[in-house]
């Protein structure tokens, strides 16, 4: 079963199905070997075998490219993920030409991942902000998924997390992009492409060279691409022993 078959029912993100079928035809369709964590198996489909396969890919394919709906498919599956109260706080750029490329990788220490992928997208979290709950809320409504008499209790409950509280509303800005960054790295994954999350950039001339409003956070660049050989497989994970507890 294509693990994309839930969201490919979606026509604004048909291409990336599309994708997917055409890379198994010509045979480039990844081959998901989940990485062994434990002599127990685990349950697995699609979906989990996507996870545990996924890699941190450093070198990519320099010639290859992604198109203007494959980039939009990407944003489109990364806005699926959850956010507080529907916030949707975030915002993505898809850095993609060689002038833009090159830009951001004067300001990201260099790494040459920011110019050989296809795309290299700025993760960008806005700081949360109350007053946008009704607006955000409104189509939910009208799509009669939430009744129109609960709006104002969701505002004033999010006014009493975040209004007045910046460290509220930065860490809700990083949840969020988050959020959204991991959603675009399996989806990539899914498809074939490698991605890498990075933090090493200088966030100050970024925020300022690409035009960043006084709201927004650049919370990490995500490189996204084909790749080309070299990359490493997945590394080992702690034990789950060692990282879970229950209560």
């Amino acid at each position: 079963m294509n693990c994309l078959a839930t969201v490919a029912a979606d026509p604004a993100i048909g291409t990336a199905t599309k994708i997917y079928a055409d890379a198994g035809r010509s045979g480039d369709a990844p081959v998901l070997r989940p990485t062994v964590t434990s002599a127990r198996s685990i349950p697995t489909n699609p979906v989990i075998e996507t996870l545990l396969s996924r890699t941190a890919a450093k070198y990519y394919d320099p010639a290859a490219t992604l198109s203007d709906d494959q980039i939009r498919d990407l944003v489109r599956i990364g806005t699926s993920a959850p956010t507080s109260f529907h916030l949707q706080n975030w915002r993505f750029i898809a850095v993609r030409t060689p002038e833009a490329k090159a830009r951001l990788r004067a300001l990201a220490w260099d790494q040459p991942a920011v110019t050989d992928a296809a795309v290299t997208f700025i993760v960008i979290g806005k700081l949360a902000d109350a007053s946008t709950v009704p607006a955000r809320l409104a189509p939910v409504v009208e799509a009669g998924i939430m009744p129109a008499h609960m709006v104002p209790e969701w505002e004033i409950n999010a006014r009493r997390i975040y209004d007045n509280q910046p460290q509220q509303d930065r860490d809700e800005a990083v949840r969020s992009a988050t959020f959204g960054a991991a959603a675009i790295i399996y989806a990539a994954r899914s498809l074939g492409w490698g991605s890498t999350p990075m933090i090493g950039f200088d966030a100050e001339p970024v925020h300022r060279e690409f035009g960043l409003a006084d709201d927004e956070i650049p919370v990490m660049l995500l490189t996204v691409g084909p790749e080309r050989a070299g990359n490493w497989p997945q590394k080992p994970r702690m034990p789950v022993i060692d990282v879970l507890d229950f209560a």
